[in-house]
């Protein structure tokens, strides 16, 4: 096991990445791992991250099979819906992810430290909180067509994507329960049941999109309807398992108007958090409506639709890692093991290195073959080919850079990690991908250079920003979240901490 030590004096930073286990283990509060630490921590990383991972996958193949749907409706229709799930993702299901994942710190370090009912206060705030933010979005939906048509899209691709986003409405509300309950339970280390709903509700995905479309033909808008109707599926089935099998009864409290209040706490890290993830879904998002300003948009768009796919698949194990790590840090911080915590980044970020690795290997191999499962026109076939092996080289930084933010999350530094990705993304990559595409002419390949600048930017900062942490201070702001510290005064009030104001006080 990782022991800790004490001393009165102040430690020299230590080096997670890069210091000799004879350094660690001299002197003080230095982290002393034998290798059967490195791999019990590395299989509790994996416990959580496999189920995770696969609940992914399953995710992706739902969509997959959207994306089929969409391509056998015809070119266009596939061009409509890539555009109208590029609108979904920046105004709707980007916001409702990253808003959620403000509950990460809160859930992973109150279950850490014990603290029960603000786990299901946590809970319960958020779902409201999602709704509410729900409804503001479905008006941005409905006005779908007269905002692209405002940003010169094609009025016919345009209109074909309006409707599919109006079959989508029930989404956005099935969202502001599925977020919540799959980070509430992730927390605790439970991550199997979301796996087995999701399995359930892509079960059904098929069959429903075969009836919509091919029976019916309702073209686009039954694609659009199966997604929506299989994901409500998916809470459904969730809910069911939950309450059946009795898992939630250990942390759960029965709803009441607290979670009414105490907003402003929540906004602190619900809203840093939104813009972490907005500012990398975004990115990709922007792609295809750039796509839309260049000549013969429609083969472009069907384009990036296939390739944004191709990275949602990629990302799918260096997010699971990230959430995993998030959860894995949270714990230790909430429970005083600063030293746990380190040594989980530690082996969390090595593994997402032979994950770029993997990536990159996989993207350049199929790179002439992968874009046949969803179309046979020639131009969207070479255009997906040349991009194939630079969306590999993105992910040597990606994968690093993912893992980097689930750290910051575990340790409630979501603005931290905002920050480096509106550095990296918009201040470096955005005038590369503009430059490239506008004045030097490069075209579709420009936008992929600039993702790589800002990948290989973002990955640098994060792994730095990791690098330097100072987790005995981290544990120290794990207890002040958690309003927990046993050695405060008497007269301490938890609301009115000395040093950092406590995010969320429960009793």
């Amino acid at each position: 096991m990782c022991n800790q030590t004490t001393t009165a004096e102040k430690s020299s930073p230590t080096h997670i990445y890069f210091d000799s286990p004879e350094k660690h283990c001299r002197g003080t509060d230095y982290l002393c791992c034998s290798i059967s630490d490195i791999i019990s921590e590395a299989k509790s990383l994996f416990n959580l991250a496999f189920p995770i991972a696969l609940t992914g996958l399953i995710l992706y193949s739902r969509s997959i099979v959207s994306m089929l749907f969409l391509g056998y409706l015809g070119d266009i229709e596939l061009a409509a819906g890539s555009l109208a799930i590029a609108f979904a993702n920046i105004t709707g299901y980007s916001v409702l992810s990253g808003l959620a994942l403000g509950m990460d710190p809160l859930c992973s370090q109150a279950f850490g430290a014990q603290r029960h009912k603000l786990l299901s206060l946590t809970l319960h705030r958020y779902v409201v909180f999602l709704l509410f933010t729900s409804i503001f979005i479905s008006f941005l939906w409905i006005n779908m067509f007269n905002i692209m048509v405002y940003l010169q899209q094609d009025h016919n691709i345009t209109r074909i994507g309006q409707r599919y986003l109006l079959f989508s409405l029930l989404d956005l509300f099935t969202n502001s329960f599925v977020h919540p309950i799959r980070i509430y339970l992730r927390a605790q280390g439970i991550t199997r049941p979301v796996a087995l709903a999701s399995f359930f509700g892509t079960f059904l995905h098929l069959p429903i999109s075969f009836v919509l479309v091919s029976h019916f033909n309702f073209g686009v808008s039954g694609v659009a309807a199966s997604a929506s109707i299989s994901n409500f599926f998916v809470l459904i089935s969730l809910v069911a398992y939950i309450w059946v099998s009795g898992i939630h009864e250990p942390t759960w409290e029965k709803p009441s108007f607290e979670c009414l209040t105490g907003w402003k706490s929540l906004l602190k890290l619900a809203v840093p958090s939104c813009v972490l993830v907005c500012l990398e879904w975004w990115w990709y998002e922007i792609m295809i409506v750039m796509c839309g300003l260049l000549v013969n948009p429609k083969a472009l768009v069907a384009s990036m639709g296939i390739l944004i796919q191709t990275t949602s698949l990629l990302y799918v194990f260096p997010s699971s890692l990230g959430f995993a790590v998030s959860t894995r840090v949270g714990n230790e911080l909430g429970a005083n093991r600063p030293y746990k915590a380190r040594l989980s980044v530690a082996v969390a970020m090595f593994i997402s290195a032979i994950m770029g690795l993997s990536a990159l290997t996989f993207a350049t191999a199929l790179r002439d073959k992968w874009a046949l499962m969803f179309t046979s026109d020639t131009q969207i076939l070479r255009l997906t080919s040349v991009a194939l092996p630079i969306l590999g080289l993105c992910e040597l930084g990606n994968c690093p850079q993912t893992v980097g933010c689930g750290v910051l999350r575990g340790s409630a530094r979501p603005s931290t990690a905002a920050n480096v990705n509106l550095g990296a993304f918009y201040l470096v990559g955005m005038p590369v991908a503009v430059g490239s595409v506008f004045y030097i002419g490069i075209g579709f390949s420009g936008l992929w250079l600039g993702l790589l600048s800002a990948q290989v930017c973002c990955a640098g900062l994060m792994l730095y920003v990791v690098e330097s942490t100072d987790w005995e201070q981290q544990a120290k702001r794990a207890r002040m979240l958690t309003c927990i510290d046993i050695r405060q005064p008497d007269d301490f009030d938890c609301n009115k901490g000395e040093v950092e104001q406590p995010l969320t006080c429960s009793a």
